[in-house]
């Protein structure tokens, strides 16, 4: 499988160090919790019995983060409108 990532990543001129482990830490955040797949989904994806391997394994992205809060801020704003309508 390796050998096979490093072929993949030399034809695509990616000097990184590129592993099996890499790849499915990169499809975690970076593909997956990044464009809002819900990480529960993400922790069946990767064949975790437990959420908490999940949530150590895949890093909280900041950009995740910041949409998660534009989210709740347009809901409570939302909110908001509806009980001063």
């Amino acid at each position: 499988m390796n050998s096979n990532l490093k072929l993949i990543s030399r034809a695509c001129k990616i000097d990184k160090r590129v592993t099996f482990h890499t790849a499915r830490h990169t499809f975690a955040t970076t593909l997956t919790l990044s464009n809002g797949v819900p990480i529960e989904t993400v922790s069946k994806l990767l064949g975790h019995s437990k959420i908490k391997t999940t949530q150590v394994y895949a890093k909280v992205l900041d950009k995740k983060v910041v949409n998660d809060i534009r989210k709740l801020r347009k809901r409570l704003k939302e909110k908001r409108q509806d009980r001063n309508r």
